[in-house]
């Protein structure tokens, strides 16, 4: 059963899909309804779940579950995964990107892997830079602890200072 994100608890279990390019909003629009639909037939060995969808930052896709009334099972949080990688195929997007998304002035940014070490090199990415920590498992982390500064993520040891 679909339900609202803003009216989704806290408690409620987030699964964050990063696209590999910025989505119009169009795209949007489209995704948006058709996960809807999904998650109004979303079931856990026959029993209904309440959840929702958000795309936020025309870039993440948030899938949640509210285990308060039925708890997804390993083959209902498979068939969200199928429903992003169908979306995948369908519009040519890849839902399952790995790079670091970050803001820099206004703007989202995306970095791969290997090229953070450079970026923080030459200032692009800085302590305070704040990055997408996709790795949210409740909709209260997703609140609170989703977009954070590079100095207080896993990225932290790219600016300690070596000592001479």
């Amino acid at each position: 059963m679909y339900i609202p994100f803003e009216n989704m608890p806290d408690s409620a279990r987030v699964w964050v899909y990063q696209a590999s390019r910025n989505l119009s909003d169009s795209e949007v629009q489209a995704i948006q309804a058709q996960l809807e639909e999904q998650v109004n037939l979303w079931a856990a060995h026959g029993s209904p779940l309440s959840g929702s969808v958000l795309v936020a930052y025309n870039r993440m896709v948030v899938v949640a579950v509210d285990e308060a009334q039925n708890a997804a099972s390993g083959c209902s949080i498979d068939a969200s995964t199928r429903w992003l990688k169908e979306l995948s195929a369908e519009i040519g997007i890849d839902f399952f990107n790995r790079s670091i998304t970050f803001w820099q002035n206004d703007v989202l940014k995306e970095a791969e892997m290997l090229q953070l070490k450079n970026l923080v090199a030459t200032g692009e990415i800085t302590p305070e830079t704040l990055i997408f920590n996709n790795l949210v498992s409740t909709i209260g982390e997703l609140k609170s602890n989703w977009q954070i500064p590079a100095a207080s993520s896993w990225m932290k040891r790219y600016f300690v200072q070596v000592a001479s």
